[in-house]
């Protein structure tokens, strides 16, 4: 028995399918023969024209939850289709807050497991293998499922490339979630957007962290002014996000953002395991930090040994010098 039909929890943001939910589409298409989609909210009819152009056949719309988290509702329509007799070979869900919510319902529900942190799949005939990176990428652990139908990845971000595949719209088909009762009690109440001026950091082309060895909280915003010269966006290392001196959502590592821009710039970042596990499948990176020894050069494209407040000021005149 092949890997016949995958499915793809898309989560959709302003309207629009997020990034890892078309890196995830693209996965399906090298994964099963047949990929289609379970979404949910007020715009999923508009936004199946994008899902179709990465390969979704097929889009079941769970519809408007309304307030209410998507863990619950969206498990509760999986979970009915399946039962129903509608069962996917494979379901990927991306690894963001509802989708770590869905899949935990989801596994309850129909008391399968679930294989989370995946970083690579595999086919081989009727199996699928995930990778999973261990030791900051350093060694590759392989799992596998050996019970019952759907098997379901929670798939980190950046584990894909994005790449559309022409597809036509594809049919969307009703899948309105259960009668839950109290476990679908949880409502949102109010909703907070940070403010943000230029790309999010995990979309961004160019990405500048900042680290421990900028020495200060006033000393980040030579971070966010090299990246605004460089059109990217600013990032930091968990150490000064745990000193409080820039928001989590700045956090580039293992417990934050993953980022695979084409630039990569880190200043006075050591380069522990947990922050290269989230930026070193950036395509070119250049580290600068005054100690030869720090192990982010062991990932860098370009090393220089200096101190980041003689070197950043030095690049950011000649960024403005240029402009």
């Amino acid at each position: 028995m092949s890997i016949e039909r995958v499915w793809v929890v898309a989560e959709l943001a302003a309207g629009n399918p997020v990034g890892t939910v078309l890196e995830l589409l693209t996965q399906a298409r090298a994964t099963g023969t047949t990929v289609e989609a379970v979404s949910w909210g007020p715009d999923v009819a508009k936004a199946a024209g994008e899902l179709g152009n990465f390969g979704a056949t097929k889009v079941y719309d769970v519809g408007d939850i309304g307030e209410a988290l998507p863990g619950g509702p969206v498990a509760g329509a999986i979970a009915e289709l399946v039962k129903g007799g509608t069962v996917p070979d494979v379901i990927l869900v991306p690894t963001t807050y509802d989708g770590r919510d869905i899949a935990g319902r989801l596994s309850a529900m129909l008391d399968l497991p679930v294989i989370t942190n995946v970083v690579g799949l595999r086919v081989d005939g009727d199996e699928v293998s995930s990778e999973h990176g261990l030791f900051g990428g350093a060694k590759v652990a392989r799992a596998r499922f050996t019970g019952a139908r759907p098997w379901i990845f929670l798939v980190r971000a950046k584990s894909f490339a994005a790449e559309a595949s022409g597809g036509g719209a594809p049919e969307v088909v009703a899948a309105p979630a259960p009668d839950l009762g109290a476990r679908n009690a949880a409502q949102v109440k109010a909703r907070h957007v940070e403010e943000q001026s230029g790309p999010k950091l995990d979309e961004a082309d160019v990405v500048v962290s900042g680290g421990r060895g900028l020495g200060g909280a006033e000393h980040y915003a030579m971070i966010e002014e090299l990246a605004k010269l460089l059109k990217g966006a600013a990032g930091a290392s968990r150490a000064i996000v745990d000193a409080g001196w820039v928001p989590y959502s700045h956090q580039v590592g293992q417990t934050g953002k993953t980022v695979k821009p084409t630039l990569y710039i880190a200043c006075g970042i050591s380069g522990a395991t947990q922050h290269l596990v989230g930026m070193k499948g950036s395509k070119n990176i250049v580290a600068i930090n005054k100690d030869q020894d720090a192990p982010i050069f062991s990932v860098a494209d370009l090393g220089i040994v200096g101190d980041v407040h003689k070197v950043v000021p030095k690049l950011i005149e000649a960024l403005k010098s240029r402009s």
